[in-house]
């Protein structure tokens, strides 16, 4: 999608445009791509966050540090949709508004899903860690062992905790990207409204040019029966007026 808008914005702007137009056009469309190779970027740090996390055997700090990380990473991410999103507003032609505010909901939508697997990986983590710890106690280890697994779960304890407020915190930005998505589908209805009502005015002022055409016309046919109609009565007016003066001037012929 982006690499379609990236062509749209290349092609040359029509001759009567100002240069000064045509390079805000250039600099919409660097700004478009950047922001666009951003959340690729993003996406893709995410997806292999989520992948180490799924993949992780612990120790409870390094799924600290792994979910740091991601919620570093999708809170940039959010904001490059957002400053995508802000683009799309200030774009001059509509076709380009719309076709980003499209990209917009297809890279929010892709966030969420993110968010989704990230949540999934971090449940298969912990089962994966508590498994462990079930295995080595079915084998029986040392009290120094002992201990340092409850130490182990107490960390579990607080990064639970953690993960807790994580998801809370997700799901209350959730809400907000899915009022945000709701606005953006009001947005693309409005414009097509007005596209549409526009579309019905050209239709209308048609019809007025079609009927103008038709009155001048009949207009310019009756400027000339007027005229024919006028040759005539002089013509029959001149006749007249030579038969009286024959008639008087020459009596007898």
């Amino acid at each position: 999608m982006l690499r379609r808008q990236h062509n749209e914005f290349s092609f040359g702007p029509p001759a009567f445009r100002s240069r000064t137009k045509t390079n805000m056009a250039s600099s919409a469309d660097v700004h478009v791509r950047i922001c666009g190779q951003e959340i690729i970027k993003y996406d893709l740090e995410i997806k292999a966050l989520v992948q180490d996390i799924r993949d992780c055997p612990g120790p409870q700090s390094t799924l600290m540090e792994l979910n740091s990380q991601v919620k570093q990473k999708l809170n940039k991410l959010r904001l490059r949709i957002q400053d995508l999103e802000q683009m799309a507003r200030e774009q001059d032609r509509e076709t380009d508004r719309l076709a980003i505010q499209a990209e917009t909901e297809s890279q929010r939508k892709q966030m969420l899903s993110n968010q989704t697997a990230w949540r999934k990986a971090n449940l298969a983590c912990k089962l994966a860690i508590d498994n462990t710890e079930k295995d080595e106690l079915l084998h029986g280890v040392e009290n120094h062992s002992t201990r340092q697994r409850k130490a182990t779960k107490e960390s579990l304890v607080e990064t639970s905790s953690s993960i807790t407020e994580n998801l809370m915190s997700m799901s209350r930005m959730m809400a907000e990207q899915v009022k945000q998505s709701e606005d953006t589908i009001g947005t693309l209805a409005t414009s097509s409204r007005t596209v549409q009502e526009t579309n019905d005015e050209f239709k209308s002022m048609t019809g007025t040019i079609h009927l103008g055409r038709k009155l001048i016309l009949k207009y310019n046919r009756r400027e000339l029966t007027d005229k024919l109609l006028i040759f005539l009565a002089l013509a029959l007016f001149l006749a007249t007026v030579l038969y009286i003066l024959k008639k008087r001037i020459f009596p007898f012929i």
